[in-house]
């Protein structure tokens, strides 16, 4: 049995997802996919000396055979948490619940419905928070500083504090935090266990000012206070320099071909980067770009919607029939405008990387118009990447508008008639205001990259009344 202090980290980040995942080949062998984001950044950033720790679940079966075979990344812990515990910790709690709690998508006339099916996957949710908890209890070096990452460990923080008052531990929100009044739906005991959970850090940290007061204000109803922990405001931004070089290599640039041959010559274009979440607001952007060409029929012919809807938790039959939707609606959009040669909304659903760069630079408006949107990062990547200036109209409730609001063409996301109007704004703006916007749009954007993000975070963990 490896000791409580063996191999011990002096950094420790945990998430539902790790830096790699694995699958297993016709001939039985494991391949292995790396990930990126603002974690892997920062990570490397501190460099290989640092006594580093990633603890992640094996989400898939090829990951849960990596496990039981003892295959492994040097710095990273994948845990084997029994699978039936994860789904209902996963789908019945963090992305049916808590998800929906944050982005405020229930339909309170027939859900949510917190009954004993409820109940039992709520401790799954317990049973999967505290795996993590003893993980990094054993593999954390005295005083060591831990970073939890996200609404899918929401518990971890009180749990570990219990196990290991002397560390110093931090957690994340990637998502937007609920208002009170939309948070205490959740059940009482509920409600404030999950709050004590996170107060169990010495430090919370938020994508946006709003979503911190949110937080305080929940935890001033619910539990009377934040208590001793702190929290502190850390803006994701993009990675200008690893966008701009990826956003050159030849994959791309024959995205660009393709995606040219499908729009026609000398057309202008509407760009959408998302997957198909409930919050980011889809089939209203496709329901305001036919309004557009409703009412503006000068435009018709002359500009193309790429949506590039890449599908999402297609394992949950809500998030399958908002996908078919989309798909149905930019279809009905196609049969009442397009032509012979005019394909209105060129829709792409397999998630491809290099195709959504493509489409980056190609854009001459980006819409970005989710209900609710802890950060939005493709508000913050197009600005950065684009070959000629973008214009963006940027929802309102979007984390990203407050840095982003004053160069963007700002929309209420429930508004279809005034998202048409931004549109039709956007593809008039004069092009050197656009050029400007752009300009400024990317030194915001840019403000905070991934390294600089991930180590202001744990710099302020580590400062004792910071």
């Amino acid at each position: 049995m490896v000791s409580e202090r063996e191999h011990a980290a002096q950094i420790l980040v945990a998430s539902n997802r790790g830096p790699v995942s694995y699958t297993v080949n016709e001939d039985g062998e494991l391949d292995a996919r790396r990930g990126g984001g603002g974690l892997v950044s920062g990570l490397s950033a501190i460099g290989s000396g640092a006594q580093s720790l990633w603890v992640c679940a094996a989400l898939s079966d090829g990951d849960r055979e990596a496990v039981r075979r003892g295959v492994g990344e040097p710095g990273v812990l994948m845990l084997d948490i029994d699978a039936a515990v994860h789904s209902d910790a996963y789908n019945g709690i963090a992305n049916s619940v808590l998800w929906f709690v944050h982005h405020m998508l229930y339909q309170t006339p027939l859900e949510p419905v917190f009954d004993k099916e409820f109940r039992r996957q709520w401790a799954a949710y317990e049973a999967y928070n505290k795996a993590f908890a003893e993980a990094l209890a054993q593999r954390a070096a005295d005083g060591a500083a831990v970073l939890v990452q996200d609404y899918h460990l929401a518990l971890v923080p009180g749990m570990l504090r219990e196990l290991r008052p002397d560390l110093r531990i931090g957690h994340f929100s990637h998502t937007p935090w609920a208002p009170a009044e939309y948070f205490r739906m959740l059940p009482d005991d509920i409600a404030e266990q999950l709050l004590r959970g996170m107060l169990g850090a010495d430090r919370l940290a938020f994508l946006t000012r709003r979503w911190a007061d949110a937080f305080a204000g929940c935890c001033e109803q619910v539990v009377g206070g934040t208590g001793t922990t702190r929290t502190g405001v850390h803006g994701l931004g993009a990675d200008a320099d690893f966008l701009r070089e990826r956003a050159h290599r030849p994959d791309v640039a024959e995205r660009m071909e393709q995606l040219r041959e499908q729009i026609g010559e000398g057309r202008r274009t509407i760009v959408r980067v998302d997957r198909t979440e409930l919050s980011k607001n889809i089939v209203r952007g496709l329901l305001a770009y036919r309004e557009l060409l409703e009412e503006h029929p000068e435009w018709r012919e002359r500009i193309v919607h790429i949506a590039l809807a890449y599908p999402s938790r297609q394992d949950l039959a809500v998030y399958r029939e908002y996908t078919a939707e989309v798909s149905r609606v930019a279809d009905e959009i196609n049969a009442q405008y397009g032509t012979d040669d005019w394909t209105p909304v060129v829709v792409h659903v397999k998630d491809d990387f290099a195709r959504s760069l493509a489409a980056y630079r190609m854009a001459d408006v980006a819409l970005v118009n989710p209900i609710r949107d802890g950060m939005n990062l493709v508000a913050k990547e197009v600005p950065v990447v684009s070959d000629h200036g973008c214009a963006l109209v940027l929802s309102r409730e979007a984390g990203a508008h407050a840095e982003l609001g004053d160069d963007a063409l700002s929309v209420n996301p429930y508004d279809v008639s005034g998202t048409a109007a931004a549109l039709h704004e956007a593809l008039t703006m004069p092009e050197a205001e656009r050029a400007e916007r752009t300009k400024r749009l990317a030194a915001a954007a840019t403000a905070l990259p991934p390294k600089q993000w991930f180590l202001d975070q744990l710099e302020a963990l580590r400062a004792k009344d910071a």
